[in-house]
């Protein structure tokens, strides 16, 4: 999501970070995919890493992270943190095997500048986790309810054209989201609309954040009516049993060894 010039993702998610490590927790299920895609690399730095989600449990990890708060709610035996920007790794070159960066490129003030420098400490390979918005700005949450972040995401998040041009040798698959996901980011809640209306899970999420405040309430108010009424469950319904579904996440794969 676009940040406004005057706050910074530090800023951001000093403030909106406070509850996510309780509400956004790693899905295995997301997270298997992701472990694979690091293939051989046996030390890691996550770039934008926060908590710690979806670090690999058996690899030597590094994180970053430019927010305290975030950093402050790692758990206890994670991986050792460093506040930094993504835009200037403090690394040497070929530091590490591989460089990952999970649902964060969003919040960088220049993305080029942040996966040049992921290219430049990492030996093998990229791996970057991200939305295809064409797919995400399709779900029934932005369509029907919340259009007014579609101009906000288009500025924030680099297209999949932009992030194909930047990597070399690319591999793109979908990550489908599990219906019951555990990390209940915004798009992850397609299949239980009650979620959007609990403070505590907006919070967790710089979506919300980013909103003006008339425009969120709006949303939150036709969301209940309809939940009310059952229209919602007459169009959607369908979705509560629905196992998987595709949001846009898209997992990237970069070889940048030789």
């Amino acid at each position: 999501m676009d940040l406004p010039e005057t706050i910074s993702s530090e800023a951001l998610y000093d403030r909106i970070g406070r509850t996510y490590g309780a509400i956004r927790q790693a899905d295995r299920r997301l997270a298997e995919p992701i472990w694979q895609a690091l293939g051989d690399a046996r030390s890691v730095v996550n770039v934008g890493a926060g908590t710690g989600s979806y670090e690999p449990p058996d690899r030597h990890v590094t994180a970053v992270d430019p927010s305290e708060v975030m950093i402050a709610q790692r758990a206890p035996g994670a991986a050792p943190a460093i506040q930094a920007a993504a835009e200037q790794l403090p690394f040497a070159d070929d530091s590490f095997d591989a460089a990952m960066a999970i649902l964060t490129i969003q919040h960088w003030s220049d993305v080029n500048a942040g996966l040049a420098e992921m290219r430049r400490v990492a030996r093998r390979r990229i791996v970057v986790v991200t939305f295809d918005l064409h797919v995400a700005h399709d779900l029934w949450i932005v369509r029907d309810y919340l259009p007014e972040i579609v101009p906000n995401n288009i500025q924030a998040f680099p297209s999949m054209t932009q992030l194909l041009d930047a990597l070399p040798k690319v591999t793109v698959q979908p990550l489908l989201a599990p219906r019951d996901c555990t990390d209940r980011m915004f798009a992850t809640l397609w299949a239980r609309p009650e979620q959007y209306l609990d403070p505590q899970v907006r919070a967790a999420t710089s979506t919300w954040d980013q909103i003006p405040a008339a425009g969120s309430a709006r949303a939150l108010r036709q969301l209940r009516r309809d939940l009310a009424s059952g229209k919602w469950d007459e169009r959607y319904g369908h979705l509560r049993t629905t196992p998987v579904w595709d949001v846009g996440l898209r997992l990237i794969r970069a070889e940048v060894g030789p």
